[in-house]
């Protein structure tokens, strides 16, 4: 499945679930960040993919990792979309 096909299912799935989102809530879902520990291993993993040095099971965290970052990005573009 194709990044734009995993968006668009996202986003039919995920509709409901934003639309039942407070203000506060929604403000919380955009402000979110990883924490140090973990941007720090996603830059690591992010680094030694772009050199082509991943082992088979860093490619299988980094794949997680960037799966729930897409996850995030798309709440958090609801949410935008919902305070403004």
């Amino acid at each position: 499945m194709s990044s734009i096909e995993q968006t668009s299912v996202l986003d039919r799935v995920l509709d409901p679930f934003a639309q039942s989102l407070s203000p506060d809530a929604a403000r919380l879902i955009v402000s979110y960040r990883a924490d140090e520990h973990t941007q720090a291993r996603v830059d690591e993993l992010a680094d030694k993919a772009n050199e082509g040095t991943l082992s088979v099971e860093e490619r299988k965290e980094y794949d997680k990792y960037l799966e729930a970052l897409h996850l995030i990005t798309v709440l958090q573009a609801k949410a935008r979309r919902l305070l403004s």
